[in-house]
């Protein structure tokens, strides 16, 4: 049974900083697409960043440079490093495995999801 499961999401004001953590189990296969995405409520997921098989990371396009994503294949482990938050990143985060870059509907694999809210 595949499992992902996120941690490290919570409240901070403008600027300041979170660290998302997702640990995935189960996955019996190498090889695969690590990503992180987020939701606002009544808007579509979007695409946050994603480590592909060969370990380059690939970030959305609205982040303006501020996410660092650091994947660990040994513990199977995706990690999200946010920067200078802002309240428009104020959103669900879901960790997803075995898909392709940051398109949303080809991953197989989601986790329950981590809450973030950035105060102005």
């Amino acid at each position: 049974q595949v499992t992902l499961v996120e941690s490290g999401g919570g409240s901070v004001q403008a600027g300041g900083s979170l660290r998302l953590s997702c640990a995935a189990s189960g996955i019996g296969r190498r090889g695969y697409h690590m990503a992180w995405f987020r939701q606002v409520s009544g808007k579509e997921r979007e695409g946050v960043a994603v480590v592909d098989p060969d370990g380059t990371s690939t970030y959305g396009d609205s982040l303006g440079g501020r996410f660092t994503v650091t994947r660990d294949n040994v513990k199977n482990t995706l990690d999200l490093q946010m920067y200078s938050l802002e309240p428009e990143d104020s959103a669900m985060y879901y960790c997803a495995a075995l898909g392709v870059g940051l398109i949303r509907n080809s991953y197989m694999y989601w986790g329950q999801g981590t809450q973030v809210t950035v105060s102005s």
